[in-house]
Order: structure tokens, then sequence, then C-alpha cells
């Protein structure tokens, strides 16, 4: 297990810290949206624990990282671990910016977490801390969109439902944290329960979408034609981690 001295531990605004999970999956906890510095602190860990880094399975969890950082480049972070042995399984985001990019290149996404885990360089001294209660859910009220939606766009609501009336087109992208209802042509991506809830559903009149997503699960427009309700009016659902098509 990687051990740093006292003097390394006070070092200033650390850019990460590596925690350990029940399933012997490392966990990346970024701080701060910073590639090099993360480079030169993983190399330092792996020369201190060589062994403990070689192909060891990893989440990347990005849902603590401030608001007022910028986009992450998740290929680049990606390949910064893996250049110290790090193999990158998923990622732990709630930023809409981050899962999109996951879901770019076919990273599963997880929740944010609740558990707590522990670091896995020791703290000494440290003084017990009650676990915070976690904030109540704030309901939003549901977003509507009227309007066709275009090619680019990108519409989210948070907190709450999606509702279009109208089409959405090629390339435009709907989120949101619950479900998502589309009365027209589908044609687009829809991502519902963003940030991580799994009774979220996705409705729409006329299913031709290039994406549908419910919890970080997904199926594409490729696995989509093949699916019998293609063109149909359908609602999709989630049970575990398989995405469900019925009809309307």
């Amino acid at each position: 297990m990687p051990t740093m001295s006292q003097t390394e531990s006070q070092d200033l605004d650390p850019v990460f810290q590596l925690k350990g999970s029940m399933l012997a999956i490392t966990v990346l906890e970024l701080a701060r949206n910073d590639l090099e510095g993360l480079d030169r602190q993983l190399a330092a860990k792996v020369a201190q624990a060589p062994n403990f880094f070689s192909n060891a399975p990893l989440v990347l969890a990005l849902d603590k990282l401030p608001a007022s950082e910028g986009a992450v480049d998740l290929p680049g972070l990606m390949r910064v671990c893996r250049h110290h042995g790090l193999r990158t399984l998923a990622i732990r985001a709630s930023r809409i910016e981050d899962i999109a990019a996951a879901i770019a290149v076919d990273l599963p996404v997880l929740p944010p977490s609740g558990a707590r885990e522990r670091p896995l360089e020791p703290q000494e001294n440290e003084a017990r801390k009650k676990p915070e209660k976690p904030p109540e859910p704030t309901i939003k009220p549901t977003r509507i969109i009227t309007s066709p939606v275009r090619g680019g766009q990108q519409i989210y609501a948070q907190g709450g439902d999606l509702v279009v009336t109208s089409s959405v087109s090629p390339g435009a992208e709907l989120l949101a944290d619950g479900n998502i209802h589309v009365y027209g042509p589908m044609r687009g991506r829809a991502l519902a329960g963003v940030k991580g809830d799994t009774k979220a559903r996705i409705f729409c009149q006329q299913l031709s979408a290039e994406l549908v997503s419910i919890a970080g699960q997904y199926k594409v427009s490729e696995d989509l034609r093949r699916d019998p309700l293609w063109g149909a009016g359908v609602q999709v659902s989630l049970s575990g981690d398989v995405l469900n098509i019925t009809r309307l």
C-alpha cells in the first residue's frame, strides 16, 4: 500500500486522492482539473509502490470536481492513467459534460457515490467526523420546449422532466435528471436520469434516435435500428443494466 512521508502529505493543494472500494477497484477522485499535476503525482506514487499500480482496475471519480473547473479532457485523462498502469473501467460523474464525454468514448458512467471510501494514504490524528446528512432532493418544474430542437442544440432539464412538443433533429441532445417526453420525431440523443435515477423513462412518438440513455446505460442507433419498434411510438425503461423498449 502506498505511503507518504509527513512532509509530502503536507504539500499544498493535491490534484487527487486515491481511495479503495470494497470490490478492490481503485477510485481516483479528482480534486482539480490539472492533467500535468496528476501526471507528476502519479509518477511519484508509482515510484513508491510500482506493483500496486500494475494493471490496476480504476474508476475515475469526477463528481467532486468544483463547478468552477472547466471541462475535463477525458481521453487525455485516461491516457495519463494508462501510462502509469491504471486501466479505466468507468467514470463516476454528475456534470453533464463529463457524462457526455464518457458516452462519446463508450465508457460506462456510474452515478455519484454516497458510500464512504477509505483513503489509501494513512491520515495521522484524523478527527472522526459524523457523516453528513444528504441534502433533500429539490423537485423542479417540468421544462417544456415547444419549438423544434435543431442539430447542435443541447437542452437540459435540471432536477425534473423534459417535454418537447416538436421534433428533435440529428445532432441535438436532450438531457434530464428525470423523464424525457418527445411528441415528435426523435432523431437526436436523449439521456434521462443523468444523475443516476434508474426509474427515469424516455417516451417518444417516433423512435429514430442516435442514442438513448437512462442512468448511464445506453443504446446507439446501430442497436436501435435492429429493434422491431424502430420508427414507432415507444417508451424506454431500465431494468438492472438492460434498456427495455416497449410500445406506447
